[in-house]
């Protein structure tokens, strides 16, 4: 009996040291000072996401311009190669016209 007497009274104890906390200034303080703790890694973590972002945007941007240099740079060759191309038929219609008329025909 008188062991449970003990911890009825150990809980009470408890009990008011946990409603004496609660209206404790200081703790009151650490609660405060923990909230802003956590506000703050809160702030840092959003901008450390917003630079991640932030940079695989411009990446992402980079590789565009890369993807469309080559595209031009491809084009190019692309266009020269038909100009070569209708160069030399150009040639090749030219002799072809001479020999015609050296032939007479």
């Amino acid at each position: 009996m008188e062991r449970r007497n003990a911890a009825k009274d150990a809980k009470a104890a408890l009990l008011e040291k946990m409603k004496a906390k609660k209206d404790d200034p200081a703790a009151e303080a650490r609660r405060a000072e923990r909230a802003a703790i956590v506000a703050a890694r809160e702030e840092r973590e959003a901008a450390r996401r917003e630079a991640a972002e932030q940079a695989k945007r411009e990446e992402a941007e980079r590789l565009a311009a890369e993807e469309a240099a080559k595209k031009a740079e491809a084009d190019k060759l692309i266009q020269r190669m038909v100009e070569d191309e209708a160069a030399r038929k150009a040639a090749r219609d030219q002799r072809y016209a001479a020999r015609k008329a050296r032939k007479g025909g």
